[in-house]
């Protein structure tokens, strides 16, 4: 197991260097200037050239990523094009509001989604079945910022029954500052519900067909060692989509976050492209693809404890 975990973290290195190399150079083939967007039009060629001489501009594209990548693996990002603060601390104030979202939002659709699926392979053809069925696949193919528009106008337009934007101030009480935190993780957690509930409902249904299952029961198994046998081996694929899943929740949806003008990374990510800040954009993109390098190698870890089969 640990071998399997070593050669694991071993394969996420130059993952990591290979997504780092794409992030800059996608960046920087991007149209537009953060230096021209900086200074104003009658600005002289000494005051532009000292720009870009402060922000690492002058030098060769392959020089600046070297050094950026250098000052990235030690957690200096540098300073916003826009503003001139450090970008690690609004990048870390934007992680912990997108990471309450996307707890909350991987609790709620994980677990709504694997009892759906469970329920839908246990009344297999009924209606409950469809019912739950209709429920996943709509969870799956509504847009998601359609639905943050819609609550919206429900919930904060047309009744007034819950706040539309922000996060709320902090010396507001906990339980009024949660009110904030439902729509948007309504929102975020309706994929996840759909894509777990289908893959579940999916891999019971097939698991179920197996012989082996028909064998615990004449052997005089109860229904919850034969469902734990069920779920053990169903549990790999799910645990993987799992992980990417809260993957995309933990990198934060540009849309929704813009929505409900929560203060997350996807809403700096969306500040960031139109700002043309490329310190904060690079420094967004990197750390969250990270993020998502590392959730893969954890469940990948989790599998491979759950599964023997899959250390082979």
């Amino acid at each position: 197991m640990l071998l399997f975990s070593l050669r694991r973290l071993m394969l996420a290195i130059p993952t990591l260097l290979g997504v780092s190399l794409v992030v800059f150079g996608l960046v920087h083939i991007a149209p537009g200037n953060p230096i021209d967007m900086l200074m104003p039009p009658e600005a002289s060629p000494e005051a532009i050239a000292q720009m870009k001489i402060a922000y690492g501009f002058d030098k060769p594209l392959y020089i600046q990523y070297f050094l950026w990548l250098g000052h990235a693996a030690v957690g200096q990002f540098g300073l916003s094009v826009f503003n001139a603060t450090p970008v690690w601390d609004q990048l870390v104030v934007a992680l912990g509001n997108t990471v309450q979202l996307a707890l909350l939002a991987a609790f709620f659709g994980f677990g709504f989604g694997i009892v759906l699926g469970l329920l839908s392979a246990a009344y297999y053809g009924k209606w409950p079945d469809k019912l739950f069925s209709a429920i996943t696949t709509a969870g799956v193919s509504l847009p998601h910022y359609w639905c943050a528009i819609v609550l919206v106008m429900l919930c904060a337009v047309l009744h007034d029954w819950l706040p539309a934007q922000g996060m709320g101030d902090d010396s507001l009480p906990f339980y009024e500052r949660l009110q904030y935190m439902i729509l948007p993780v309504v929102t975020l957690m309706l994929i996840p519900m759909g894509v777990i509930g289908r893959l579940v409902r999916a891999r019971v249904l097939d698991i179920i067909s197996q012989d082996f299952v028909g064998a615990l029961s004449a052997k005089g198994l109860t229904r919850w060692p034969v469902l734990r046998h069920i779920i053990k081996n169903a549990a790999p694929p799910v645990l993987a989509l799992m992980g990417l899943q809260f993957g995309y929740l933990l990198g934060g949806s540009i849309l929704i976050e813009t929505v409900f003008n929560w203060p997350g990374s996807g809403n700096l990510l969306n500040l960031a492209i139109f700002r043309r800040d490329i310190p904060v954009l690079q420094a967004t993109i990197l750390v969250l693809a990270t993020f998502f390098v590392l959730l893969n190698l954890a469940v990948d870890v989790i599998q491979a404890a759950i599964d023997p089969r899959i250390r082979r």
